[in-house]
């Protein structure tokens, strides 16, 4: 957890690797991801006549049972979706043309009912404005027994509205995702799959205003958030 503000870009990207755990793997460390923002974009899908063409392979022991989602995405274009929470509805729009595989991934999820019932484990208060949702566990370390490549841009920017993937490293994208709530100068390193709009990122920010449980940067939300159910399309 962070007890001072942070010293300087270097150590707010250190601090950003905590942005991570979601491989579903949880042997794997939670706290490690990139340092320094890559300079050609990671592994993307494969286009054939069918359409982009995914991987999910298998990795860790799933924190709740799901099937992987179909190596052709049944999504295409935008499409928009609501994580309904105990602090209100999060409304935003996925981008399916950019991302075709995270999307498909959090949209089997979501219609497999994965993430109701889950807690929003992590909030951060300082340097990074972000809420983590998306590990049954709670423990920042759970996921859905497979990982998936990142599809990356170069010129990402975490503005307030935001919505990534954390991650444990390249390529180990899984369930966990994140809420950017104030403007946040994270590296490029994790894949933007959507965007909240007004009223969704207004739920988000007034999280983010009731601080963490602790009084500290980082930690649990003061106020538990717990999602009853993510609809999507």
């Amino acid at each position: 957890m962070l007890s001072r503000p942070l010293a300087s870009l270097a150590a707010l990207v250190a601090l950003s690797a905590s942005l991570a755990g979601c491989s579903g793997d949880s042997s794997r460390a939670s706290d490690t991801a990139p340092t320094t923002a890559p300079t050609t974009a990671a592994s993307s899908p494969t286009a054939d006549a069918a359409g982009p063409s995914c991987s999910y392979p298998a990795d860790g022991s799933p924190a709740r049972q799901v099937d992987p989602p179909p190596a052709h995405p049944t999504v295409t274009g935008t499409l928009p979706a609501t994580i309904s929470t105990s602090a209100g509805d999060i409304s935003m729009t996925l981008d399916a043309r950019a991302t075709p595989c995270t999307v498909g991934s959090f949209v089997s999820l979501a219609r497999q009912g994965y993430f109701d019932g889950t807690s929003c484990h992590r909030l951060t208060t300082q340097g990074i404005y972000v809420l983590q949702c998306g590990d049954p566990t709670g423990t920042g370390a759970g996921g859905p027994g497979y990982s998936f490549p990142d599809e990356l841009s170069r010129h990402a920017r975490y503005r307030a509205g935001t919505v990534a993937m954390a991650n444990a490293g390249p390529d180990t994208n899984g369930s966990q995702f994140f809420l950017v709530y104030g403007d946040s100068p994270l590296p490029p390193a994790y894949t933007v799959f959507g965007a909240m709009d007004p009223a969704g990122l207004k739920v988000v920010k007034a999280i983010g205003a009731k601080g963490t449980a602790d009084g500290g940067g980082d930690g649990a939300p003061k106020e538990k958030v717990t999602i009853s159910s993510v609809k999507t399309g």
